[in-house]
């Protein structure tokens, strides 16, 4: 099959939960023996517009980018959208539901199957203007119009597009990235002034709905004695409020900016706890990484933490609820042996139920039932199957 792939910044992955699911979903694909042709940012991918080059298997096609940052995704989306209805595809996948606003170009002008996946309610993103919100909510109603398949990555979503759209989008979770191996090495960690075991992790984008802030007044008010916390990760156009949590920067509280390869295995691997306060999630990458090396989480109680971490797996404590943030972190450092024993069900859990050869599968299962249908039928036969 002939895959086109619209919707993500590009790869080799830097930072961004739908880079990295597409790194390492699509290199499995071409593995199979199945083309992919995945569109990009020139700004991302740091090369000249229309740029071409090969990562994992994957041709990576960088269209020109714009100098506005917000609605640079845009019309990246809008131009993908309309290079990728000229070629001869058999899938045109959107990722997130910003891109998939340009769905009906290829339903227009194509005979490719749509398809999109929903990695979160991108529209209840605080960094976005309401009028970008607003835009953004369009997408998702214009994915459920002009898709052949949606595909969310929790229970929640799924949920959420049943009651809301009574239709039923296809369920397939996302898995833990892969890190690059190692042997427990913790030079990276001791140059940080760090004792393995003894520090706290934030892993994600520094964005108002994952509740750095929240941590970090925690941490303060914590008597954390030999612990450290520690932040990695960039903005996503969200400089002042980086800006804002950098004032508290001392020894105790460090950040990285954005960590690849080893550095970033070895500082999970080393870390004692990993928390994730956000508001607002998909089905978080980070936590699944987490929970796969064996490290303890702790995370707010919204539904796809529960989906996690619930039944033992970690901890939850009350969203944006300081308080419950700071019981829950004494109680999770002061009891280390029922934190290893819940991370060590955690583990167990991820390795029963999230892995890649398991997503590539099942989005395999789903193009070729769909491509199957495009050899069936003519271009003008519509697509009465959508969703089912």
């Amino acid at each position: 099959m002939k895959i086109a792939v619209i919707g993500v910044k590009g790869i080799p992955a830097k930072q961004g939960g739908i880079e990295h699911y597409c790194q390492e979903l699509y290199k499995d694909i071409t593995r199979q023996g199945h083309s992919v042709d995945l569109y990009a940012r020139s700004d991302y991918t740091k090369v000249d517009g229309f740029s071409r080059h090969m990562c994992n298997g994957v041709q990576v096609i960088s269209l020109p980018s714009i100098p506005l940052k917000r609605g640079d995704a845009f019309v990246n989306s809008f131009f993908a959208a309309f290079v990728a209805s000229l070629k001869k595809y058999d899938i045109i996948h959107f990722h997130a539901l910003g891109p998939s606003l340009f769905c009906w170009i290829p339903r227009s002008l194509s005979s490719a199957k749509i398809v999109v996946t929903c990695h979160g309610l991108d529209w209840q993103r605080s960094k976005w203007s309401k009028f970008a919100s607003s835009i953004i909510y369009r997408g998702e109603q214009t994915a459920v119009a002009n898709a052949d398949k949606l595909i969310v990555v929790s229970q929640d979503l799924q949920t959420y597009f049943q009651k809301k759209y009574a239709m039923d989008p296809t369920y397939i979770p996302t898995a833990p990235a892969e890190y690059s191996d190692s042997e427990a090495n913790s030079d990276y960690v001791n140059s940080l002034g760090l004792e393995p075991k003894h520090y706290i992790i934030f892993l994600g984008r520094l964005v108002p709905e994952k509740r750095p802030e929240l941590l970090l007044e925690a941490f303060k008010l914590l008597n954390s004695q030999r612990w450290k916390l520690v932040f990695v990760g960039d903005t996503s156009g969200t400089d002042n409020f980086k800006s804002e949590l950098l004032e508290a920067k001392n020894d105790k509280i460090i950040f990285t900016n954005i960590l690849t390869g080893t550095k970033l295995s070895d500082i999970v691997r080393n870390a004692g706890l990993f928390v994730l306060p956000s508001d607002l999630e998909g089905l978080p990458l980070v936590v699944l990484e987490a929970m796969r090396e064996g490290i303890p989480v702790l995370a707010s109680d919204i539904p796809p933490h529960q989906q996690l971490i619930g039944q033992d797996r970690g901890t939850l404590f009350k969203a944006g609820n300081l308080q419950s943030l700071i019981a829950n972190l004494e109680q999770v450092l002061s009891q280390p042996t029922e934190s290893r024993v819940k991370a060590k069900k955690a583990q167990e859990y991820v390795q029963a139920n999230y892995s890649w050869k398991k997503v590539s599968y099942e989005n395999l299962v789903l193009y070729t039932k769909l491509s199957k249908l495009l050899n069936n039928q003519s271009p003008k036969s519509g697509n009465s199957d959508r969703h089912k």
